[in-house]
């Protein structure tokens, strides 16, 4: 039988998963107390990086209907559980074992997709959303841009006593049809 505080933290540990659009699995042999609170803060306020026990991780897991950590779950375990900006918190993981390889990114899901450490990577490489959505603003004003540019080209070609366009010219100009 399980005790109540083994219960309170199987029902945290799956309610993280249920809110988290994303969460990474990492093994953390070796780091000290002071690289694990620079990791929590290179994070960000928006997601949590817990030390968890693995028994009562697969459980939360099977609770919050995950699969994708199965089999990983050995040796001291810790999880990212991201509530933003997934490829930030990817970035900052890869960042940090970069710099520290002594935290070894496992496994990883994200949008309920399991994900192997190597995905987690590319998932870092991706650009930020606020850069891919700036990005899809610049597409979608550059035709409109172009366009003012040309009416306004047209506008002052007008007022500069040019030609009207030719899909401008009057009506009695154009030779009758028989």
């Amino acid at each position: 039988m399980a005790t109540p505080s083994k219960n309170a933290a199987i029902q945290e540990i799956a309610a993280d998963f249920k809110e988290s659009t994303a969460a990474v699995l990492t093994e953390y042999r070796g780091l000290s107390v002071a690289q694990l609170k620079e990791l929590r803060r290179s994070l960000g306020q928006d997601n949590k990086f817990s030390v968890v026990k693995n028994t009562l991780t697969g459980i939360a897991a099977k609770e919050a209907g995950i699969d994708a950590f199965e089999g990983q779950l050995s040796g001291p375990t810790a999880i990212a559980f991201v509530k933003g900006d997934a490829v930030a918190a990817a970035k900052s993981l890869t960042d940090f074992a970069k710099a520290n390889p002594k935290l070894v990114i496992k496994t990883g899901l994200f949008e309920g997709k399991a994900l192997s450490s190597d995905e987690v990577a590319a998932l870092a490489a991706l650009e930020s959303r606020e850069k891919q959505l700036a990005r899809v603003a610049a597409v979608l004003k550059a035709p409109m841009s172009q366009l003012v540019r040309t009416v306004d080209a047209l506008r002052a070609k007008q007022e500069q006593g040019g030609d009207a366009p030719a899909a401008e010219a009057p009506a009695e100009d154009a030779p009758a049809a028989e």
